[in-house]
């Protein structure tokens, strides 16, 4: 059963959503549509960096047979923010930043659970991308149990791009890998840090993993070498934790 208080249904009730500073997780279009408050609406979602896709009117139709125009927004669940908006006020308040970036993961089940270690283990914000990742809807904060109403959620439309200004800005960026030969608790993580984690099935993506200063892997020694991405990225943020109270720091989430 879809619940439809998550959508928004028709071109002028997504513009006065926006008019209204409501937080859209992204838009569905019908193909080919036209029109000048199209036109609008796509440019609005433009320069709001709300992600638009084109579909087909069967996938409109799945949602609401009702009169959608060729147009359904959905409703985010958490106010997004921008990693450059995040990290001078995080330095601003004396922090030594740990933040998490998600290169890739889709499955609302894995994002759910790596966002509950991350505000259980002091995570300052968690960096996910425009697309190729799991939308933040209500059935990631319930699977999150609750967390994402605490979490810092940056969504970038550009990941490589704020991955570099992370590294420019000072932080250590380290990509958990597999394939490295390097065990995750060699890496200091007692320095500002962003914690980088890809899809289970391809890992990283070639552009973000030439960003990253270090990699690293959890040893592992059963037959099907396969942890699951949320218990992987909770055993290396504890590892975060466990580093930076051996140092004498403070927790500021």
């Amino acid at each position: 059963m879809i619940d439809k208080s998550q959508y928004i249904f028709g071109t002028r009730a997504v513009m006065e959503a926006f008019e209204a500073g409501k937080q859209i997780d992204k838009i569905l279009v019908k193909k080919d549509l036209k029109g000048d408050l199209v036109h609008s609406l796509l440019t609005e979602a433009r320069q709001r960096a709300v992600p638009v896709q084109k579909v087909p009117i069967e996938r409109l139709n799945r949602i609401t047979r009702g009169n959608h125009q060729g147009v359904i927004a959905l409703l985010a669940a958490v106010n997004y923010y921008k990693v450059d908006d995040v990290v001078p006020m995080l330095f601003d308040e004396g922090i030594n930043p740990f933040l998490v970036v998600l290169d890739g993961i889709t499955d609302v089940r894995n994002f759910g659970a790596i966002a509950r270690t991350c505000e259980c283990a002091g995570v300052n914000a968690l960096v996910i991308p425009e697309r190729n990742s799991v939308t933040v809807n209500a059935d990631a904060v319930k699977t999150s149990a609750g967390a994402l109403n605490y979490l810092t959620v940056c969504r970038e439309p550009n990941l490589v791009k704020a991955v570099r200004y992370l590294r420019d800005s000072g932080f250590k960026v380290v990509g958990a890998s597999e394939k490295s030969d390097v065990v995750f608790t060699q890496a200091d993580f007692t320095s500002p840090v962003a914690l980088v984690l890809g899809a289970e099935d391809h890992g990283i993506s070639t552009d973000v993993l030439n960003l990253c200063d270090t990699l690293v892997a959890i040893p592992e020694f059963g037959n099907i070498h396969s942890l699951n991405v949320s218990v992987a990225g909770g055993i290396m943020m504890y590892e975060v934790v466990r580093q930076r109270l051996n140092d004498g720091q403070a927790f500021n989430s």
